[in-house]
């Protein structure tokens, strides 16, 4: 009978690796090796297949096989993918690490919410007590939950996490160049292109303690409550506007010292405010305090008394102005 081919022999020892177990690491290079070449991932489905056979049969049924097959020379004289099934049942045990839910998340969804729309879910990662998490307005994550880990990625917008404690399955959330690894916490994260921080992944923790990484390749670091990270698109960091973490899921924005501009674009996110800035001096005005998100007008409106401008109707919409400032008159 003719040797089995490399990519079998292959199959066979990825099999015996999972058995033993995989980190991050080897569950990528696995991954890797499969999406390489077709004949990877037939070769690995046929042994996972027959593997599930395996796992089906009594002790007794699994001795005889081996029995059967021991007086038998080499690899080479055995179907490669019966050989594969030896040399794991040379373990001991019909394990089911081999079914499907191995590889492929126990819970998938994605989630997105509209403009102006906010969404609470609580994800079923718990019997009792679940992740809770929140979506800001324009918002999308997807959510896949596996046997030993808990993957989330945000697409865009912002989501806070109440992360039920788990240490054999962390809590991992990737927000553009940001790798942010809990066990159980409270953190938010936010990855925007308009509004505050706009182009920038960013990462504020509000209880207990969180690990970040970059794509820059830096070393992870540690965050505490309070404590806020931000990257660019190139993984550099950089400093964060400090808005109440909190804020946003009370139906408010909060700035602290941001420029008009931005201050428009964040409650732009939440529905078109009618309002709008031309002149640059105007525009770079800072502005600080709390608000409804969704009275933009209201908003507007206070800012005469805050800042020097005043509002002025201009092509159906309102334009901030700069003030003119107040002329003395002598005799």
């Amino acid at each position: 009978m003719n040797a089995p081919a490399p990519h079998d022999e292959e199959a066979a020892r990825w099999a015996l690796r999972r058995r033993q177990g995989l980190d991050a690491e080897g569950r990528a290079a696995l991954q890797a090796w499969l999406d390489a070449d077709p004949r990877h991932a037939q070769a690995f489905a046929e042994l996972e297949a027959t593997l599930a056979q395996v796992a089906r049969l009594p002790p007794a049924g699994v001795q005889r096989l081996r029995a059967g097959l021991a007086p038998r020379r080499p690899a080479r004289r055995l179907p490669h993918v019966l050989s594969a099934v030896v040399a794991v049942a040379s373990f001991g045990v019909a394990w089911t690490a081999w079914d499907r839910w191995s590889m492929q998340p126990r819970f998938e969804q994605h989630y997105a919410t509209q403009r102006g729309e906010q969404l609470a879910v609580t994800l079923p990662d718990a019997a009792d007590d679940g992740s809770r998490v929140r979506l800001d307005t324009a918002t999308r994550l997807d959510v896949r939950l596996y046997r030993d880990r808990r993957e989330l990625l945000l697409h865009e917008g912002r989501a806070s996490f109440a992360v039920h404690h788990d240490a054999k399955r962390p809590f991992h959330v990737r927000a553009g160049t940001l790798d942010v690894v809990v066990t159980g916490t409270r953190f938010t994260v936010r990855l925007t292109r308009d509004g505050l921080d706009a182009g920038r992944s960013v990462v504020e923790v509000e209880q207990g303690r969180v690990r970040v990484s970059a794509g820059d390749g830096a070393p992870a670091v540690e965050l505490h409550a309070g404590d806020r990270l931000a990257t660019d698109a190139a993984g550099a960091p950089g400093p964060v506007q400090h808005a109440a973490a909190a804020a946003w899921r009370e139906g408010r924005i909060s700035f602290d010292g941001v420029p008009l501009a931005q201050a428009l674009a964040e409650f732009e996110r939440y529905g078109n405010t009618g309002i709008v800035v031309r002149d640059p001096a105007v525009a770079a005005l800072r502005v600080g305090g709390s608000w409804p998100a969704g009275d933009a007008r209201g908003f507007a409106e206070s800012l005469p008394e805050l800042l020097p401008v005043r509002l002025l109707p201009r092509d159906g919409v309102l334009e901030l102005v700069a003030r003119p400032a107040a002329t003395g008159h002598t005799k």
